[in-house]
This record gives C-alpha cells, structure tokens and sequence, in this order.
C-alpha cells in the first residue's frame, strides 16, 4: 500500500511545537510532471548501465510500498524532528 499521510513534528529550541500534515496523494499529484520525469530518467539511466528497467522501477515501488510506520527521529540539542509516514 503505498503512504496516505507523512507527519511532521518540531521541537524547537525555544521549547515551541510544530505538527504539519502533509497528505501524499495530493501532493504526488501535484509533482506527477516532475515524477513522470524521474521514472523516464531512471529508465534511461537503466537503459545505459545495462540494468533491467522493469526490474529496477519494481524493486522502487517495493520501497514505497515498505514505509507506512516508518519513523525518522532527530535530535540535536533541544531542537527534535519526527517525521513518520502511514
């Protein structure tokens, strides 16, 4: 199932809290343009270094799949990123 929802959480230094939504699907929609061309590039790239392009853009889509319930946690000092994907 490909990501619904990213998080993102900030503690920042002074102490204050930031939570931002970001839905995905609207978002990839907004970039499918610049996605498009991505998957094009990724395709040539393949075609170049000799490397199957089918096999390639599956083993991609198998990492999108694979994060819903990832969580990135950063902290340096008392400022703290969160970000987790569902």
């Amino acid at each position: 199932m490909m990501p619904q929802l990213v998080t993102v959480r900030v503690r920042r230094s002074d102490g204050r809290r930031i939570r931002v939504w970001v839905p995905v699907l609207p978002v990839l929609l907004v970039c499918s343009p610049v996605v498009a061309l991505a998957v094009v590039g990724v395709a040539v790239a393949c075609l170049l270094y000799r490397v199957d392009v089918v096999r390639a853009l599956d083993a991609g889509w198998g990492i999108v799949r694979a994060l819903p319930g990832t969580r990135f946690d950063i902290e340096q000092g008392r400022t703290g990123v969160l970000v987790s994907i569902r």
